[in-house]
């Protein structure tokens, strides 16, 4: 696992569980929103994925967050974009999918999580935005994306991606 520079590291997953495996039955699951951020190639019908670094151990992951007060679930998820990795676009406002995975809390638990996935049509990227510097942003074709991500329901999720709804691109 590359860890990112400075960031501590945590006891293996299965250390973790092993000590506390109640969590992972006690129905507490958290919710999450997320996307999937992608981009048409030229004028083309190929796209790319937008995969971003994690802050805490630079794995590759994308745009997530927690549910906000006032907001939608889609209009949270456009928001995680834009903070993470600088980048606005047309959101499908009915999830695609969903995944689920153990989150990592600040104060050491080990919650599981589901993430319900809306997609959005990248139109803009700023160079500029909350979170630069804490992680890296790559635009890979959806096979490369599903490679780099570990959760497997994410990634049957990218390398299958198909684009709901009509282009919005240029």
């Amino acid at each position: 696992m590359m860890l990112m520079p400075g960031k501590k590291t945590r006891p293996s997953l299965l250390a973790q569980l092993a000590d506390e495996p109640e969590k992972l039955f006690s129905g507490a699951f958290r919710q999450q929103y997320g996307a999937v951020c992608f981009r048409y190639v030229g004028g083309s019908s190929k796209i790319e994925i937008l995969v971003i670094s994690s802050r805490d151990t630079g794995r590759w992951i994308v745009p997530k967050g927690w549910p906000m007060k006032k907001k939608k679930p889609y209009e949270a998820a456009a928001i995680e974009a834009w903070e993470e990795a600088g980048v606005k676009g047309a959101v499908h406002k009915t999830a695609i999918g969903r995944y689920t995975y153990l989150k990592f809390l600040d104060n050491g638990d080990v919650v599981p999580t589901i993430v319900d996935l809306f997609q959005i049509e990248v139109a803009e990227q700023k160079d500029a935005f909350k979170e630069k510097g804490q992680r890296r942003i790559a635009w890979v074709e959806p096979g490369e994306a599903a490679r780099r991500v570990r959760e497997l329901e994410l990634k049957s999720l990218l390398v299958d991606f198909k684009p709901k709804g009509k282009r919005k691109g240029v």
